[in-house]
């Protein structure tokens, strides 16, 4: 899955700008994260079309990528987001950060790892179900 990443500035309205752009642009926007810092903040996001955003918001003056993450489904009962990590951590592969978000009415864990190529044996392997935007 492709999760856009923005650079913002950590002040007030900063985020409405953004949020301001996608829906302008006709995005639709499935999970938003924020992180912050004393300066500046890294706002993730899954949506429709993650291309499209990335152009929108530099078009208007936001400074974006994309990066793969997985968003793996998960049991909507305590301890699933527990499992679902205790998976990639025995087989040593490390999650760089997560969030949760719902995707089409169902619970999912979006993370970005450090190798995509072993996690994708992992979901497989323990049949795991991605999520398809």
């Amino acid at each position: 899955m492709k999760q856009v990443s923005v650079f913002i500035e950590n002040k007030a309205g900063t985020v409405v700008g953004v949020l301001e752009t996608l829906k302008k642009a006709g995005m639709q926007l499935y999970a938003i994260s924020i992180a912050d810092t004393a300066e500046y903040g890294i706002c993730r996001m899954i949506c429709d079309d993650p291309e499209g955003a990335c152009e929108a918001l530099r078009g208007a003056g936001f400074v974006s990528s994309i990066t793969r993450v997985f968003a793996v489904r998960m049991d909507d009962q305590p301890g699933s987001a527990a499992g679902i990590v205790a998976m990639f951590a025995s087989a040593g592969v490390d999650i760089a950060y997560l969030y949760s978000a719902i995707i089409s009415g169902e619970p999912f864990l979006v993370f970005r790892t450090n190798d995509s190529d072993r996690a994708v044996e992992i979901v497989s392997s323990n049949g795991l179900t991605l999520a398809e935007v």
